[in-house]
């Protein structure tokens, strides 16, 4: 019999808490969710939270998170919050910014 791997997250591998903040329906903010979710279904599948917030819905929320551009990603968990900028179409430089091992995917975090 072939054992199942454990579906549940593993402890070493940290849960990510992303937001990001888009400003309408632009061709730029639908590429930043297409790309985000992407990466979102590879790299980080089982153990993110993502939300998306229209900064023309809900602008309260941009201006709590100090957010001056958009598309911005934040990271919220794990701690240090992190934040990127621009349409997250280089994959490598969003894993890094998440503090990921762009080869693997995995967490080098300073926790």
């Amino acid at each position: 019999m072939i054992a199942e791997d454990n579906l549940e997250p593993s402890s070493d591998r940290p849960h990510y808490v992303l937001r990001l903040f888009v400003a309408g329906i632009t061709p730029r903010s639908r590429r930043a969710i297409e790309n985000l979710r992407r990466i979102c279904d590879g790299p980080l599948a089982g153990r993110v939270d993502l939300e998306t917030v229209d900064i023309y819905q809900q602008p309260h929320l941009a201006s709590l998170h100090q957010v001056v551009a958009a598309p911005t990603l934040l990271r919220l968990e794990p701690l240090p919050q992190r934040r990127l900028i621009g349409d997250l179409s280089d994959e490598a430089r969003v894993l890094r910014g998440l503090g990921l091992d762009p080869r693997f995917g995995v967490g080098n975090d300073e926790r």
